[in-house]
């Protein structure tokens, strides 16, 4: 936590880039095991990384997965599990999803157009609610911002939940975005980043001095 904002580093494919994070302050460090994902990793090679990373919490970013894929993650030891899916995907399988892995244990990130809230019947079902930029082609990662506003509405009006803020947050935006959104927990991952899934260091830190310097 730094300034009392929390913040993940996403898209995790490297122990250099890890330790990175670590030493930065990242609260949460974040492996996309989707098979399409430019930084994918793959349960194989979590379980080679898992051996050497530090005590952070350790999240699996996947997209609509089955509840045998799911399983498999969570005996790889995650300490939590971000689900991206489609706003039309049926309630019984987010149901399942929770069960599975507990509400205190699942991050739903759901990919809502801009005209639609989350669904009051979801809150239940994830202590962890993360808003990304809305794109009708991808699931996250697209370095673009979103609806901040959005966002901010959504912390105010459901502080029983945890609110994660995805989108095109970097260094030289984190100001506004603290600004705009009140959000204080922000997932970090291209806008730190030389090429996908390749962390850029410098950035990485001066996103931690700018940071300070919007809560200072």
């Amino acid at each position: 936590m730094i300034a009392g904002i929390r913040f993940k580093v996403c898209g995790l494919t490297s122990l250099v880039d890890v330790e990175c994070a670590d030493k930065c302050g990242a609260d949460y460090l974040g492996f996309n095991l989707y098979p399409k994902s430019p930084r994918r990793v793959t349960l194989e090679q979590y379980r080679a990384l898992a051996k050497n990373l530090p005590d952070r919490r350790k999240i699996a970013i996947t997209v609509a997965p089955t509840l045998e894929e799911l399983a498999e993650m969570k005996d790889a030891g995650f300490d939590a599990f971000q689900i991206h899916f489609v706003a039309e995907t049926p309630i019984e399988t987010i149901k399942a999803w929770s069960e599975l892995v507990t509400p205190e244990r699942l991050w739903l990130a759901p990919k809502l157009p801009a005209a639609m809230d989350i669904p009051t019947e979801w809150l239940s079902l994830a202590k962890t609610f993360l808003m990304d930029t809305f794109s009708k082609s991808e699931f996250g990662g697209s370095g673009r911002t979103g609806d901040w506003g959005k966002f901010a509405r959504h912390q105010k009006n459901h502080p029983e939940n945890t609110w994660v803020l995805a989108g095109g947050i970097g260094p030289g935006n984190i100001a506004d975005v603290l600004e705009q959104s009140e959000t204080r927990f922000v997932d970090i991952n291209s806008g730190v980043e030389t090429a996908p899934g390749v962390k850029d260091h410098a950035k990485l830190k001066q996103f931690v001095v700018k940071l300070n310097e919007a809560r200072g």
